[in-house]
């Protein structure tokens, strides 16, 4: 296996890239607030002239994860475009609404998605009438065990489900949540179709890989940073992305009790295995610029021939 490189800061790797890929919860926040050295490390990477998108399997659109952003001192000076499951699954069901039905009946912690406006679709209350299911994570107050009755009926009927958030837990504060994929795995357990939105699955890192080929910049010129191995690193492994992983969430219990670099190695073997012996191509502490550079253009990496 390749060994991981441990990095002080963004800024050991960024005159290897003119892409920079970002997942935000875990990496940039924890939910409720931006770490402390976030915006710093942003303001040098756009000083730079470094093209960065922020990918979110949060189940909202891109304006709204804006908003949300801007409220944390994240602001759009510091990044160049917001890719969210929410977005990307508006385009999704916009090109999919004669295959799927109309009607769709939502399980989730909220009664509407905003990116679902202006569909020509129609939330329905009783399963019954559904021509599809749409599952964003677990009813206020509620337990998968609460849903199910919900899950069986909907494979009974052959419904498709949209899984609108891949994440299996999410972070919030201190505290880990479940997510989307709990209640989509039981649904497939049961017999169901499910049509997973987000990371680490290959069309929305396309959609990255899109956006960022409009300024020439490829795969190859490109780092995903992100806190989950299941999710960021595997899916930009798979893109034919260097990867880097920050220790600030889903997997920070694995490095907590680590006092120094081969304690750090461990760890990372340890957490590795699990995962199928797949290694991210770097490892940071937290989503910081680390060590001061000069204040120079980038040049790409020369690609061998």
């Amino acid at each position: 296996m390749d060994k991981t490189k441990f990095c002080e800061g963004i800024s050991d790797v960024s005159d290897s890239y003119m892409g920079f890929i970002l997942d935000l919860w875990g990496v940039l926040h924890n939910g409720k607030k931006a770490f402390d050295d976030v915006p710093y490390a942003l303001k040098e990477l756009a000083h730079r002239g470094k093209k960065v998108i922020l990918l979110s399997n949060a189940a909202i659109d891109a304006k709204d994860m804006k908003a949300h952003l801007k409220k944390m001192g994240i602001t759009p000076t510091m990044y160049t475009k917001i890719v969210t499951s929410g977005q990307y699954v508006r385009d999704y069901l916009s090109a999919e609404e004669t295959a799927l039905g109309k009607k769709y009946y939502l399980i989730a912690n909220t009664e509407n998605y905003p990116a679902f406006s202006g569909l020509d679709l129609e939330r329905v209350e009783d399963i019954k009438d559904a021509d599809f299911l749409v599952i964003g994570g677990l009813p206020q107050g509620q337990y998968l065990d609460d849903v199910t009755p919900i899950l069986r009926k909907g494979v009974q009927r052959h419904l498709k489900a949209i899984c609108l958030n891949p994440d299996s837990l999410s972070l919030l504060g201190a505290a880990y949540l479940s997510g989307p994929t709990v209640i989509a795995s039981k649904y497939q357990d049961f017999g169901g179709i499910v049509e997973y939105i987000g990371k680490p699955y290959k069309a929305i890192y396309k959609h990255c890989i899109d956006i960022l080929q409009q300024d020439d910049i490829f795969p190859g010129d490109t780092v995903m940073i992100g806190d989950t191995m299941a999710h960021d690193i595997l899916g930009a492994s798979l893109a034919g992305m260097d990867t880097c992983l920050v220790r600030t969430g889903i997997h920070a219990g694995v490095f907590k009790r680590c006092e120094n670099l081969a304690d750090v190695d461990r760890a990372l073997n340890i957490l590795s295995v699990q995962y199928n012996n797949l290694r991210p191509t770097y490892l940071l502490e937290n989503f910081s610029w680390g060590r001061a550079l000069p204040d120079r253009k980038h040049k790409k990496r020369r690609k061998l021939l």
